[in-house]
């Protein structure tokens, strides 16, 4: 290389040196440890400025006649590492051209290599999100990436990065891995064996991901009897907002070992039910009538299954009845509930129809002399 850049500097410095009086030779430059470091520094960044500015250029071109904006994304954000890496090695190259004393080229190189391993982490983390938005946005084509299983897969992809550049940071400064990973195995026994909670919690946030009982937005019943709209699905907990806007955060190993409601799925309708008595003397025909016109003039009862009556037991006092409507939102059941039953007592009012309520009638019977003789009078 030194005897290269010798020969390209005989030949075209007789050209320009005298045009600006200038008098020295390549040689004693290159021969200098100090400049010759200085040069190479210098010639790595402009070699990197001219990647940056016209390679960078070039791959945005051939890009761009591509249909997806995804390799545009993806240089986007590889044109600067790239810039950085062809520093860093020009740097590397600088190093030996000192020929410093031991340690120092170690500790340097192992520092540029660091340099490098972190930024071409960060690019390779943010190019793997890039990679998985594109394909959850094309679920026709590539049904495994959902937006459910999103998480799980940003986090796999970040496990992969990041262990990478972990395993490539202890290459950098010569660290024994075989060494290392077998340690770590044994202080991964033993972190188990004191956070299998913390464990259970995680495998389970990995299968809810998987397999997918529930998902954003849905209104669940767990075992316990909380019930509320799911806001959050991590990797250790599930968070549960409940229709008093007070936010559980339930373990996913309680949720992944016990029974779980979905009300928003498969269908995401929803059941009411309005169980109302009638007494004895009224017209069945009626209350029928009257009940399902209640539904109808609720403008939030689905038309699609349509509303049904019901006449369920002949009760104690009352005749049992029940009316079935559907809704299209399970946050609507409180409101539309209480429409509901407000709509019926007035229509019922209205109609003449009355709702008895359980009642017992108490008859005293007075003794027989018989069964309570007179006291016997004491003699005196």
């Amino acid at each position: 290389m030194v005897h290269y850049l010798s020969q390209v500097w005989s030949t075209a410095f007789p050209v320009v040196a005298p045009v600006f009086g200038v008098k020295f030779n390549i040689a004693d430059i290159w021969a200098d440890t100090v400049l010759r470091a200085i040069i190479i520094v210098v010639g790595s960044v402009l070699v990197g400025f001219l990647f940056d500015k016209l390679g960078a250029r070039l791959m945005l071109m051939l890009a761009g006649k591509t249909e997806t904006d995804l390799d545009d994304k993806i240089v986007a954000v590889l044109h600067k590492p790239i810039f950085w890496t062809v520093f860093l090695v020009g740097a590397t190259w600088a190093v030996y051209a000192l020929n410093l004393a031991k340690p120092v080229p170690y500790i340097i190189h192992g520092l540029i290599k660091t340099v490098a391993v972190f930024i071409w982490m960060g690019a390779m983390s943010r190019i793997s999100s890039i990679l998985l938005t594109w394909l959850s946005e094309r679920q026709a084509d590539f049904n495994v990436v959902q937006p459910r299983t999103m998480p799980l897969f940003d986090i796999a992809a970040k496990v992969v990065v990041y262990g990478g550049g972990m395993y490539a940071l202890m290459l950098s400064w010569n660290i024994n891995v075989a060494g290392w990973l077998a340690s770590a195995g044994i202080l991964g026994l033993a972190i188990g064996f004191a956070a299998k909670d913390t464990l259970a919690n995680l495998f389970a946030g990995v299968f809810i991901l998987a397999d997918a009982p529930y998902k954003l937005g849905d209104y669940i019943v767990i075992e316990s009897g909380e019930r509320g709209k799911v806001v959050e699905i991590g990797m250790r907990s599930t968070r549960i907002l409940t229709r008093d806007d007070i936010e559980i955060v339930v373990p996913n190993s309680a949720i992944a070992n016990g029974k779980v409601i979905n009300e928003s799925g498969p269908v995401y309708q929803r059941r009411i039910r309005i169980k109302v008595g009638v007494s004895y003397d009224s017209d069945i025909d009626l209350v029928e009538k009257t009940l399902h016109e209640v539904a109808k003039g609720n403008s939030d009862v689905s038309k699609h299954p349509e509303p049904r009556v019901r006449f369920r037991s002949f009760g104690d006092s009352s005749l049992d009845y029940e009316l079935l409507v559907w809704v299209a939102d399970p946050e609507w059941r409180g409101r539309v509930k209480h429409e509901l039953n407000t709509a019926t007592f007035k229509g019922f009012a209205a109609a003449g129809i009355a709702i008895p309520f359980p009642q017992r009638d108490l008859h005293m019977i007075p003794p027989s002399p018989e069964e309570n003789p007179k006291p016997q009078e004491k003699k005196p």
